[in-house]
């Protein structure tokens, strides 16, 4: 008995784990404001102290044209870091911790479901 309930409890986490991985592109919006000192998303975004999000899911690291990036992240980039949803989330949790050396001050977004919702909200501006 004690098995069961064990194996259902786990199920039940997996399946909340998996209901977070998939976020709240509105509730993303929101969060993405912490990010919009440094980035910019969407039509008319430039790059200012990052680089723009645009187009960022699925997309090589360190290839926004006209964006000076850190040593460390260009040299992620040669090994063929990609931005998908599992190195965002890792990334955003912790930046330094995921590329140490990279130029980004931010100190990462503790709570998994407000990067799920980051990235939710980033997908709508990746085609």
């Amino acid at each position: 008995m004690l098995k069961v309930i064990m194996i259902a409890a786990f199920g039940v986490a997996a399946l909340s784990g998996a209901a977070n991985a998939q976020g709240d592109a509105a509730k993303g919006e929101k969060v993405f404001a912490k990010c919009k000192a440094c980035h910019q998303v969407g039509e008319g975004a430039k790059n200012g102290v990052g680089p723009i999000q645009n187009q960022l899911i699925g997309r090589k690291a360190g290839t926004v044209p006209d964006y000076k990036y850190s040593q460390a992240l260009l040299d992620a980039a040669a090994k063929g870091l990609v931005w998908d949803e599992a190195n965002l989330d890792k990334y955003l949790a912790d930046p330094r911790g995921f590329m140490p050396g990279n130029k980004m001050a931010f100190v990462g977004l503790k709570k998994p479901e407000e990067r799920a919702d980051v990235i939710a909200y980033l997908k709508t501006f990746t085609k």
